[in-house]
């Protein structure tokens, strides 16, 4: 089993258990487990006892569940647990706001046993009554329901593009020459969540479609045209209907491909992931789209995460990683104390970081390491150090990762005081939302972003295919009021680097140039506007 699989089983007993009211330190001591297990690297296949027992904060009986799981794929006791489990209980356990002993207690006193029945529930009020409820709650859990029934047969971008880039691959082996194949639709607009893939294919291509399957079981449908329509199929079925329509064709569009299309509509080329019924349209007729962002124009990666914290790599090796990609720089902002969950860090640890970041820059010259932290925005919209210690710090990028649920005035509130603190740098995450998982805070963005323009606040676009947050379709108002974006990773290991290119997917849906993207300034420019800031 994986790492992954070993954390998840793991998890999944520690629920299990408290389910079934068994020994709440025993569940402690899994649910620990598991979630030091989800943070690490280490491959656990087929590691010895011994092996396993020097891996820190793994016990000997972690190490011996490892064994069981790696040799039979279960422990006995989560057999034994899931045995006596409805499978919708199990599927009532992945209902964000309701922990196993509400769940144990909806199955108990109220004989729900699966998500359908909970929803029905919910609107007959029955969950009021209930000890530990109320309508809060149970509106919660209502909301929870609906957001997850509006989600299935959805995934994200970055899992839709792998599919079929996978069926495209398969299908250019077996095409011949001349045949022609794309993607279109969502998947070729770039768009954050996707329903379905499209792919379009000449007509004269021999191809048994039924033989190109996605391994994501995500829904696709392939599209036939004849050849001599196929730029005119790929511009009607990239496009959305809200596109079209404002294009108010009138006649046969004509062109061999989209570029000639739109020269025949007398305006500018308009790129696919702009395509979505917009303002598009109206600044393609003026000449005035901008040129778009490129990855070539990044120049270095801010927001990370080391071994300091939550990361699995080291500063080091996040660094050495970075600079081989081509990078000038690197922004590591490793979690604040308040993430005790993350391991932030104390002032001590901040002071052992910012030694070795030193050590290396003069190592590593001329890419430069920045000393940055990623400070909790608290309750009340502080951030969670001294100004001593902030000050310490060539970034900050302040973020809010608990206390989630609040109304729109709050929420905004909470930001627009964490962005007035003369340390904050970058505001991060800017919703906290999950894409498919979990909605976002509700905040005022235009009351937000002012504030940011008015601070001299950079904007988080957070480039994990899973938030993508700032929406892009905030980054034109950013824009309008002077407000810089720059695209973060949050990487928490090397791999994570990777995630920059769905930054600058939905980046460029968003119209975001090179001249307003903070992290495509050079490193003299960004070191000499970090420095400057600092001193004001």
């Amino acid at each position: 089993m994986t790492t992954e699989e070993i954390a998840k089983a793991i998890k999944l007993t520690a629920q299990l258990m408290e389910l079934h009211n068994e020994n709440p330190f025993k569940v402690r001591s899994l649910s620990n487990a598991a979630f030091k297990l989800d943070k690490t690297n280490v491959n656990l296949e087929g590691l010895s006892l011994e092996q396993l027992e020097k891996i820190e904060g793994i016990g000997k009986s972690i190490a011996q569940r490892i064994i069981e799981l790696n040799e039979k794929g279960e422990t006995g006791d989560l057999r034994a647990l899931l045995d006596k489990t409805p499978n919708g209980i199990l599927d009532m356990l992945r209902i964000k706001g309701i922990g196993p002993k509400k769940v144990g207690q909806l199955w108990k006193e109220l004989g729900i046993e699966s998500v359908g029945e909970l929803y029905y529930a919910c609107n007959e009020n029955r969950l009021v009554a209930l000890k530990g409820f109320g309508e809060k709650t149970q509106a919660q859990v209502k909301k929870a329901i609906e957001f997850r029934m509006a989600s299935e047969g959805k995934t994200h971008y970055a899992y839709a593009l792998l599919a079929a880039q996978e069926i495209i691959t398969e299908m250019q082996k077996r095409a011949k020459p001349g045949d022609m194949i794309s993607f279109t639709g969502q998947i070729r607009r770039r768009c954050e969540i996707i329903e379905k893939i499209e792919i379009l294919v000449d007509e004269e291509a021999e191809l048994d479609l039924t033989l190109f399957q996605n391994s994501f079981n995500i829904r696709q449908e392939v599209i036939r045209v004849p050849k001599k329509d196929f730029a005119v199929k790929l511009f009607e079925t990239t496009a959305t209907a809200g596109h079209l329509e404002k294009l108010s064709l009138t006649g046969t569009l004509k062109g061999n491909s989209e570029k000639e299309i739109y020269e025949n509509l007398g305006m500018q080329y308009i790129a696919p992931e702009l395509r979505e019924g917009l303002n598009e349209v109206d600044l393609a007729r003026a000449r005035k789209l901008p040129k778009l962002i490129e990855m070539s124009d990044l120049k270095g990666i801010l927001h990370n995460h080391t071994t300091y914290s939550d990361g699995i790599n080291t500063l080091r090796e996040m660094a050495e990683h970075c600079r081989k990609l081509g990078y000038q720089y690197l922004g590591v902002c490793d979690h604040s104390r308040s993430a005790f969950y993350a391991n932030g860090l104390e002032p001590e640890r901040i002071i052992a970081q910012q030694k070795e970041i030193d050590e290396l820059n003069k190592e590593l010259a001329p890419f430069r390491i920045f000393k940055g932290i990623e400070s909790d925005i608290l309750y009340d919209g502080s951030l969670d150090y001294t100004d001593d210690v902030l000050a310490s710090f060539d970034l900050v990028v302040a973020s809010v990762h608990s206390i989630l649920k609040m109304d729109k005035e709050k929420a905004t509130a909470r930001l627009i005081k964490a962005i007035e603190n003369p340390y904050t740098t970058i505001l991060g995450h800017p919703t906290g939302r999950l894409l498919l998982s979990r909605e976002g805070y509700p905040i005022d963005h235009k009351k937000v972003i002012d504030a940011c323009a008015a601070n001299g606040v950079i904007m988080e676009l957070n480039a994990h295919p899973h938030r993508l947050d700032i929406d892009w379709k905030w980054i034109p108002y950013c824009l309008e009021r002077n407000v810089m974006v720059s695209i973060n990773p949050d990487a928490h290991e090397l791999e994570g680097y990777e995630d920059m290119f769905y930054g600058i997917c939905v980046a460029r849906k968003g119209m975001l140039t090179r001249e307003m993207c903070f992290n495509a300034f050079t490193l003299d420019r960004m070191d000499d506007y970090l420095t400057s800031r600092k001193k004001k």
